[in-house]
């Protein structure tokens, strides 16, 4: 098997992907603009063959890069980066170089908002009332039927960049007089905690594995306030939350890949309103609390999924994992070296978080697991104790 996989090197736990294809007797061919010296070396002895470009938003020089692949190594069975960002490129190019997985006829319902809306429909799963809005006019109509406050985001989007919560008319006319090109959805504001259903499936569309995990707010609020944020896996899923799960993973016939989807508890009622799918690993350091949660190894089992179509680790939720970050503009109680004198038995890992992730999840993580939630819980709120 030829497993061309985009930027190996970013983020830099990703590169473990490529490190158990090989184990696994995959041809893995890396694909990037760093230069091959700058990769670490358990990364550069997993790759076959890597050809740097000059600007990976060149469509021209990455296809050239696979015709040079193909031309060594056969044709290509799959391509990858586990990254947003790339979803339409790799569908590109999986279309014009006939590899299996998502193609171009199928990326719009995973990356507009506004189609997703009609899968989530069609799987039965309830979905914020909201919809594309290109003139002030309709927006303000739209706002007539769900109130005040609105959220306002690129139908086309990663994460919560360029995400507003308008308030009132003011603020809706003021948005309107400097909003980016891009097309506009606006949704009602559900108010609620956030939770995810994660996981991965074989080829055959079955899930070999799922958590959740609930966040302490939104990623639009952690983002425009600048705060920190924690999120914590669940030991015991919630039968509704799950199913709306299983249910969206059907609806988009996800295969062979990593999902990531979020939803809301609302308030209203206690019932689960969708929020977003995410083909790929939820972000940050998620993937590595997996391992940690369960004593497993996912790197390495994506790995044989991908190679031999087999989910092979046992997994049970033995512990709740936390993540915990912090952001370099506040003062916490405790230091660092605090951090780890207090908390030392319950943290599993702990680094520097690259900037392009800290709006998000802040410049510094920790992930902490116990198999008692409250003790995981009190452990957080020391380490985001502010001064």
């Amino acid at each position: 098997m030829n497993f061309v996989y985009l930027s190996p090197h970013f983020p830099p736990n990703y590169r473990l992907f490529c490190v158990r294809l090989r184990e696994e007797g995959v041809n893995v061919l890396g694909l990037a603009d760093a230069s091959f010296e700058s990769l670490r070396p358990e990364l550069r002895e997993a790759l076959s063959e890597y050809y740097r470009v000059d600007d990976m938003h060149s469509y021209d020089q990455l296809v050239r890069a696979l015709g040079h692949f193909t031309h060594r190594h056969g044709k290509i069975d799959r391509i990858e980066s586990h990254n947003e960002y790339w979803l339409e490129t790799e569908a590109r190019l999986r279309t014009d170089f006939n590899i299996w997985g998502i193609r171009e006829d199928r990326i719009a319902r995973i990356k507009r908002k506004s189609a997703m809306k009609e899968v989530y429909r069609s799987a039965g799963v309830r979905v914020a009332r909201g919809a594309v809005v290109r003139t002030l006019e309709e927006a303000r109509r739209l706002a007539a039927e769900t109130g005040y406050p609105v959220v306002a985001k690129p139908d086309v989007g990663v994460g919560a960049a360029a995400t507003f919560k308008i308030r009132d008319d003011g603020q809706l006319a003021a948005f309107f007089t400097s909003k980016p090109a891009s097309d506009y959805i606006m949704e009602e504001f559900i108010r609620g905690r956030i939770f995810s259903f994660d996981g991965l499936t074989d080829r055959d569309g079955n899930i070999v594995f799922h958590t959740a995990h609930a966040f302490s707010q939104g990623i639009m609020e952690t983002v425009n306030e600048d705060d920190h944020v924690y999120y914590y896996s669940l030991r015991e899923i919630p039968p509704d939350l799950e199913e709306a799960g299983r249910r969206t993973a059907r609806a988009f016939d996800v295969r062979e890949r990593f999902f990531h989807f979020e939803f809301f508890r609302d308030d209203r009622d206690g019932g689960i309103t969708a929020l977003e799918v995410n083909m790929r690993p939820p972000g940050g350091l998620t993937t590595d609390m997996f391992n940690y949660a369960n004593d497993i190894d996912i790197y390495r089992e994506w790995a044989r999924v991908v190679a031999h179509n087999r989910f092979t680790a046992d997994w049970s939720r033995a512990y709740h994992c936390a993540y915990a970050g912090r952001k370099a503009g506040k003062r916490y109680v405790l230091p660092h070296d605090g951090v780890l004198r207090s908390f030392g038995s319950l943290v599993c890992h702990h680094e520097e978080i690259h900037s392009i992730f800290r709006a998000a999840i802040g410049d510094y993580g920790y992930i902490l697991r116990s198999k008692d939630l409250a003790e995981v819980l009190a452990a957080v709120r020391r380490i985001h104790e502010t001064a």
